[in-house]
């Protein structure tokens, strides 16, 4: 799932990890380092679920040392402090092509324990990393971070919450009606569908925002470093999409920060009520993989070729200006390969749940495919204007 900020979200939940000598204690190093590979090229937060550690399936204080290694071999610290959260903060914070990119770490149902030993090993990491950890007591506090409803949170988990709050209270918290939501703002841009926004704006098949972000970032931040890859302040976002809704003026200048309306752009596209690539091309572009290597250029453009009219005009704007910012990865060090990786979950997810581990690899390949290989893909169907 995302955080409030776009980032992407990773959670361990201890109630899942076997009992310890049932367990191949390499073979799970091995996959965090994988799944933390996905993301630790951009901005991202982890949510460990602390609930359900206990001695039984807790890894040996040798194999702790042994991941510390692999992550940092010049690290001179004890290990100690990886105990509170495992295997996983011990990635996070012993080594700095997985720390810099890490954004905040929350830790639900802490113990006291926790808490203690946090406090005895604090002096050893530093501040700034110490200010990324956020203690929630309870499921609920999440909502105020991240995209709750996104997260796999497993039964044991929810029920130990429940039992939490009972205890608390007494008794369960009584039901609180939600009013329903209001109407969209006739200049509304963001959570509302392409449809929407061009029946709203005289039938510009391009919405605003997008023409307006793309343009800017065209001007001023072609050549930028980790152009896409940067977060900007959560309240400024939402200032931004707050005055695009309203249909006012936006303009950067005024923010001093180029990464503003890339972040802007990745969430139009995630605040989308149905993914630009549509849901009917989820099946269709997992198989990308399946397809042998010469052809899949073809493939990518035979799914698109299936779009609706005003999506394929859509995707063809934002696809012509990525390949674009691919063209001068010298200098902003942003690959086809690297855009996918920021945009692939933001043209296309399942229309259930959220995308597996395993669906990355085929939908950021084909998202590379678009970028790489935008003059190809794009050259039979003419659009509107064209």
């Amino acid at each position: 799932g995302d955080d409030n900020s776009g980032r992407k979200v990773i959670t361990f939940s201890c109630c899942r990890m076997p009992p310890s000598h049932q367990l191949n204690h390499t073979r799970l190093l091995e996959y965090l380092k994988y799944t933390l590979d996905q993301y630790v090229e951009n901005d991202y937060t982890v949510v460990y679920f602390h609930y359900g550690l206990k001695s039984l399936n807790k890894p040996s204080l040798k194999w702790l040392q042994t991941a510390y290694k692999e992550f940092d071999r010049n690290c001179s610290y004890s290990v100690l402090p990886s105990i509170i959260f495992k295997s996983l903060l011990t990635i996070s914070f012993s080594f700095p092509r997985y720390k810099k990119n890490l954004k905040a770490l929350y830790v639900v149902h802490p113990t006291n324990f926790i808490k203690i030993l946090w406090n005895i090993f604090k002096p050893l990491i530093s501040h700034k990393f110490g200010k990324k950890i956020t203690y929630l007591n309870c499921l609920s506090d999440l909502r105020e971070h991240l995209k709750y409803d996104q997260l796999n949170i497993p039964q044991e988990v929810i029920r130990h919450d429940e039992n939490l709050r009972g205890k608390q209270k007494g008794k369960l918290p009584p039901v609180v009606k939600v009013p329903p939501p209001r109407p969209p703002l006739p200049t509304q841009q963001f959570g509302v569908s392409l449809q929407y926004i061009k029946d709203k704006n005289k039938g510009e098949l391009i919405p605003p925002v997008m023409k307006e972000t793309v343009s800017y970032l065209k001007r001023k931040g072609l050549q930028v470093e980790g152009l896409f890859r940067r977060s900007a302040s959560i309240q400024t976002i939402k200032d931004v999409q707050k005055l695009y809704n309203q249909g006012k003026s936006v303009n950067f200048d005024d923010y001093h920060d180029i990464h503003i309306p890339a972040v802007i752009l990745k969430t139009f596209l995630r605040e989308l009520p149905q993914p630009l690539l549509t849901f009917e091309c989820y099946d269709h572009i997992l198989g990308i993989t399946s397809v042998e290597s010469s052809l899949r250029v073809t493939r990518c453009k035979q799914i698109i070729q299936g779009l609706p009219e005003h999506n394929y005009i859509v995707l063809k704007y934002l696809i012509c200006f990525l390949h674009m910012v691919s063209q001068e990865s010298i200098y902003n060090r942003m690959t086809a390969s690297s855009l996918a990786c920021v945009f692939g979950l933001n043209l296309i997810w399942p229309s259930k749940g959220t995308a597996s581990l395993s669906a990355l690899v085929p939908l950021n390949l084909f998202t590379e495919l678009l970028i790489d290989f935008y003059i190809n893909i794009f050259n039979s169907r003419t659009v509107p204007g064209e």
